[in-house]
C-alpha cells in the first residue's frame, strides 16, 4: 500500500530537510560559540570568580548609637537588622545583574534606593531613641554606601 511520492514531492522534502539541517547546525554552532567552555570544565566557574561585581560595604550604624533606652531597644534591635538585610538584598542585586545597564547602573539602580532606605531606617531608630531620651544626631551620614571590589 505504500504510494510513491511524485518528483516535485520528492525535492520539497529534500529541500526542506536541507534546511532543517541548516538550522540545527547554526544552533548547534551558536550554542557552541556562546558556551566558551565545554560543559564540565570549570573554565566558566573562573571566568565568573575572575568577574566579580564586588560586594557593597555600609557604615556600621550600631556601633555608633548611643545607649539605647530599654524602651527604645526592642524597635532599635529590629531597625539594625533591617539594616543589614537592605545591604544583603543589594549585594544579591547586585550579583544578579551584572553586566546590565550602562556606567552609572549600580549608583543608580542600586546604591542609591539603598541609600533612600537606610536614611528612613535610620531615622526610624533616631525617632525611637528620642521618645526618650536626647535624640541622637549625625547618622544620616552613614546611610551612604560604596562598591568594593
Amino acid at each position: 500500500m505504500s504510494r510513491a511520492l511524485p518528483k516535485y514531492d520528492k525535492r520539497r522534502v529534500a529541500v526542506v530537510g536541507g534546511a532543517a539541517a541548516v538550522v540545527l547546525s547554526g544552533a548547534v554552532i551558536a550554542g557552541s560559540a556562546l558556551a566558551g567552555t565545554p560543559a564540565g570544565s570549570d573554565g566558566a566557574a573562573q571566568a565568573r570568580t575572575l568577574a566579580s561585581p564586588g560586594t557593597i560595604s555600609c557604615p556600621d550604624v550600631a556601633s555608633k548609637l548611643p545607649v539605647v533606652p530599654a524602651t527604645a531597644k526592642a524597635e532599635v534591635d529590629r531597625n539594625l537588622v533591617l539594616l543589614q538585610t537592605q545591604i544583603q538584598e543589594a549585594n544579591k542585586r547586585l550579583h544578579t545583574t551584572v553586566g546590565q545597564g550602562g556606567p552609572n547602573f549600580v549608583n543608580n539602580a542600586i546604591l542609591g534606593p539603598l541609600k533612600d532606605k537606610r536614611v528612613s531606617t535610620i531615622d526610624r531608630i533616631t525617632i525611637a531613641i528620642g521618645r526618650t531620651t536626647t535624640k541622637p544626631t549625625g547618622l544620616d551620614t552613614l546611610a551612604a554606601c560604596t562598591l568594593t571590589q
